[in-house]
């Protein structure tokens, strides 16, 4: 038998880097951390300078806890053979001490950092899409009705933006008030709204309305397209909220398209080929 020959890979086409435990920030010493997935390319300045790519943020799930960087790494690896650079991020835990709007501050201070870093991680700063799923949908819509809102930026890199070019949300909270409502009988959720929206119940609704994206959206604005995906049998989350908010934004005239999962969860059985290959085509459409 002969040895087969077959050719060497000297850019690393189709390889795949994970970046874990990066820094972006730091509160009270405690560090917040995210995670980037881009080509393994080989960086010799004067050898091979990879283009800049459009980056997908993507924010976890927790219910404004800690998110698993990890959870969804996997799938998201498809994105970067796609063309683009991801960067999975974490945020402060509600439940240490830190109600709204610190989860918010976090991930926008993260679309900033992520920006000025632009260069070091081949990142087209002009064209950045933010994805999230449950709480970290609710994040990264409230990233898109609100960007460059001096409210919820933080205090770094303060000259770089927070808005984004498109927003892709998989069941997210729309309506606070009503999802507390749905999951009132779910031990620990008293805690966590005491946690999330302070000790004074006197300010809970007007804190509600703030941090749902339904009650967010306002005429006349240049908010980014958006995608939105939900499961009709949603035990935490009500399927209506989705379609409550893209009939909100298509009345005003906004650029949305929806899906509904039929049967599915949260989380769970939502996830499909299907779903990630329609979020795909919304990227690639709208930034890429």
């Amino acid at each position: 038998m002969s040895i087969h020959e077959i050719e060497n890979n000297p850019q690393l086409k189709g390889q795949v880097r994970l970046i874990d435990n990066v820094t972006y920030a730091a509160v009270d010493g405690r560090p917040l951390k995210m995670a980037l997935l881009e080509p393994w390319t080989q960086r010799f300045p004067l050898k091979y300078h990879p283009e800049p790519r459009p980056l997908i943020v993507f924010v976890q799930g927790s219910s404004w806890r800690v998110g698993k960087m990890g959870e969804e790494i996997p799938q998201l690896v498809r994105f970067v053979k796609a063309g683009y650079v991801v960067a999975t991020v974490q945020h402060r835990n509600t439940l240490d001490g830190y109600p709204f709007p610190a989860f918010l501050e976090d991930v926008r201070t993260a679309i900033r950092y992520l920006r000025r870093r632009a260069i070091k991680f081949a990142i087209d700063p002009d064209r950045v899409a933010i994805w999230g799923t449950s709480s970290g949908a609710n994040a990264a819509m409230l990233v898109a009705l609100t960007g460059d809102d001096p409210r919820y930026a933080g205090h770094l890199y303060r000259t770089e933006s927070d808005r984004v070019n498109a927003v892709v949300s998989c069941f997210a909270p729309m309506d606070i008030e009503d999802t507390f409502d749905y999951t009132a009988a779910v031990p620990g959720s008293e805690l966590l709204k005491f946690c999330l929206l302070g000790m004074d119940k006197q300010k809970w609704p007007t804190i509600e309305k703030e941090m749902s994206p339904l009650y967010q959206v306002k005429s006349g604005q240049e908010y980014p397209p958006f995608l939105l995906l939900h499961g009709d049998a949603d035990k935490v989350v009500p399927y209506h909220q989705m379609e409550d908010m893209y009939h909100k934004l298509d009345e005003e005239g906004y650029d949305v398209e929806a899906y509904r999962v039929k049967g599915a969860n949260h989380e769970k059985d939502f996830w499909s080929d299907r779903v990630y290959q329609i979020v795909q085509d919304f990227l690639d459409r709208t930034v890429k």
